[in-house]
């Protein structure tokens, strides 16, 4: 690790990188440790959220997590965000992107769960993709795509408050997004100090 910068894990990382993450976390102040659990994307560490013993206890100043938590069993949820608290520093806070069931689920009840409703470099999304797992990697082999849980902005919030987590904050994004970001703090913040936290890390577009 670079002598001065700040940590952050990039977990469920895939193919993606520091770049794809948050504006913040793109900038020069922050090395990026990228965590997944599919030996062949290349990451630092091959491992799960759920068990991260290799990682030290508040050794991260922050993690960010992208359409990963997903990918874990309901009763698997609340290990992986206990496990993301013991390695950040008192002071450190967590970025989780996830679908938004709620948004996706307005597409379902219009009768849209295979119509494609934005396209992704790897091809269209559907909302059965954001329910279950995009079919054309699930197809392919690739079986840690699959959705396994989901959430809503209150479920998540409630999610991160029962871990532990001293402040929590989030945003649903509609069309063409069906996306929540969430950020939560180990340490107590106010709102002021939040909302630009916040600011710093989640997308312009709403």
């Amino acid at each position: 690790m670079t002598a001065g910068l700040k940590k952050f894990l990039h977990a469920g990382c895939g193919e993606k990188r520091r770049h794809n993450t948050t504006k913040t976390f793109a900038s020069e102040g922050w090395q990026e440790v990228l965590l997944d659990i599919d030996p062949t994307v290349g990451a630092d560490i091959v491992g799960s959220m759920v068990n991260l013993d290799m990682i030290a206890s508040g050794s991260m100043d922050a993690i960010y997590t992208s359409h990963s938590i997903e990918h874990h069993h309901a009763h698997e949820v609340p290990l992986a965000l206990a496990e993301c608290r013991r390695i950040l520093t008192p002071d450190g806070f967590m970025i989780v992107v996830c679908p938004d069931l709620q948004g996706v689920a307005t597409l379902v009840a219009k009768g849209r769960l295979m119509e494609p409703f934005a396209m992704s470099p790897a091809g269209p999304i559907s909302a059965i993709d954001m329910l279950y797992g995009y079919r054309p990697s699930l197809a392919a082999g690739n079986q840690f795509m699959a959705h396994r849980t989901g959430f809503t902005r209150d479920s998540l919030a409630a999610a991160l408050q029962e871990a532990g987590f001293k402040a929590v904050a989030g945003i649903s994004r509609g069309y063409p997004f069906f996306d929540l970001w969430m950020v939560a703090s180990n340490a107590p913040l106010t709102d002021v100090a939040l909302r630009e936290l916040a600011a710093a890390h989640f997308p312009d577009e709403r």
